[in-house]
């Protein structure tokens, strides 16, 4: 991997194996492992469906991107949450001297994993259906990619490998 990026942030919808992958693929390199939803819990000392639940989106969005923003990591595969590119300012805090890779999964199979996202803590307007979150995140997850690594069933291996000979391009 090129030394000038430091780190390999994984971006993508909810429930498109970021942590699964990034735990993987920090075994793999020999890198350092970091999830952000479970920095905003540890910070926040609560669950990220109880965070949203007490404060609301926009204040969780809000601690999402404060939790994001204290992240000084390197050498490390850093998970974000789904919603991490709703704040460019965070992004661009993880992007600088990084790769960031879109897990992309079609929405269909979205759809199909998605079958509990009250309790895994998803940013989901009350009025928005999985349909629009997929569609309006799906453009901020392009604008932010560097390489869009696509899982259209794949296991979890073989998104491993593909995002290895991606970084490693």
């Amino acid at each position: 991997m090129n030394n000038k990026k430091r780190n390999i942030i994984l971006i993508g919808m909810p429930a498109s194996g970021k942590s699964t992958v990034g735990v993987i693929l920090a075994k793999v390199l020999g890198m350092d492992f970091l999830d952000t939803d479970i920095v905003i819990q540890q910070r926040e000392g609560s669950r990220l469906n109880e965070l949203i639940a007490k404060y609301g989106i926009d204040e969780f969005l809000r601690k999402e991107e404060q939790a994001i923003l204290s992240v000084e990591a390197e050498n490390t595969v850093i998970a974000t949450g789904g919603s991490a590119v709703y704040s460019d300012a965070a992004m661009k805090h993880l992007a600088s001297g990084s790769k960031v890779v879109y897990l992309r999964v079609l929405l269909d199979e979205l759809e199909k994993r998605l079958n509990d996202i009250k309790d895994r803590g998803v940013v989901i307007r009350p009025d928005e259906s999985i349909e629009e979150m997929y569609e309006k995140r799906s453009k901020l997850y392009e604008k932010y990619a560097d390489i869009i690594v696509m899982e259209n069933g794949e296991s979890i291996e073989d998104t491993v490998r593909a995002v290895k000979e991606e970084i490693n391009k």
